[in-house]
């Protein structure tokens, strides 16, 4: 796969006319990158971003062939440049450097626009539930470290994740887009925070979508008595709650209103508890 793609990529670089100037020439990469299925989620980030190097401060330690791996990022790597014992790692490098730079440029003036367009067609996907009436979704990670969760979509309306529906999506990293990108979002646009009630601006409340709700209830199987019962109060207290944060920093009005929140959860695992007791 690696060899295949990083031999196509060269060879469209080559194939270029001679005329065309070293701007046209830098897209290459990143037009193939964002165009190849599974990365719909990213955005294309700027030229002079990645080629300030104060802003992949940190990353040489982070990614593998480093240099040749933003070489080939930014179309200055020859095919003739790659050793043959580094072509099947270098576009997994690549891959990683671009990813880590995205999640970067998309908390900067310039790159949440970018991100906002995407949200605002619904890029993303939309919230299952309900009442959170077709509410777009933004993708968000667990942690800012590589290879260690996958990516995962957030509701500003309900505040809860939810894993992609594509494959190729839920393989993505969590870390191409960071802990910070939504709320981020949302603290810099207040505007486009969905409200908790109500129509949202951009969720759907057709009467189509609304008939093709009300149809998937009534065809779902009803369930038969028979099976293993369950504890609701031992679900409850395995479910992990999201804290959204900021640099690693959790929402002031967010941690407030989620103290409150789990006093309230509180007393009503205690509540369950105490009626499983008595069954």
């Amino acid at each position: 796969m690696c060899d295949r793609h990083i031999g196509r990529h060269a060879a469209h670089l080559l194939s270029l006319p001679a005329h065309c100037n070293r701007k046209d020439r830098w897209k290459v990469w990143i037009s193939w990158f964002l165009s190849s299925k599974g990365n719909e989620y990213f955005c294309e980030v700027d030229e002079d971003f990645i080629l300030d190097r104060f802003n992949l401060t940190g990353l040489n330690n982070e990614v593998a062939n480093y240099a040749q791996a933003l070489d080939l990022i930014t179309d200055n790597l020859a095919d003739d440049d790659i050793q043959d014992e580094l072509r099947g790692s270098l576009d997994v490098q690549a891959r990683l450097l671009y990813g880590l730079i995205h999640a970067r440029w998309i908390i900067t003036v310039r790159g949440l626009p970018k991100m906002i367009e995407k949200y605002k067609r619904a890029d993303f996907g939309r919230c299952p539930r309900v009442l959170c009436q077709q509410q777009p979704l933004l993708p968000v990670g667990l942690t800012d470290i590589p290879y260690e969760k996958s990516v995962k979509l957030y509701c500003g309306r309900c505040e809860d994740l939810y894993s992609p529906k594509s494959s190729r999506h839920g393989s993505i990293d969590g870390a191409y887009f960071g802990t910070t990108f939504p709320h981020l979002l949302f603290l810099v646009y207040p505007t486009l925070l969905p409200p908790k009630h109500g129509p949202s601006e951009f969720g759907s409340t057709s009467r189509a979508s609304e008939d093709t709700r009300r149809r998937r209830v009534r065809e779902e199987p009803e369930q038969e008595g028979g099976g293993e019962m369950f504890s609701t109060a031992a679900i409850a207290l395995k479910a992990d709650r999201y804290r959204p944060r900021i640099y690693g920093f959790q929402l002031n009005e967010t941690a407030k209103l989620q103290r409150w929140q789990e006093a309230i959860r509180d007393r009503q695992i205690s509540r369950l508890e105490d009626l499983n007791e008595r069954i």
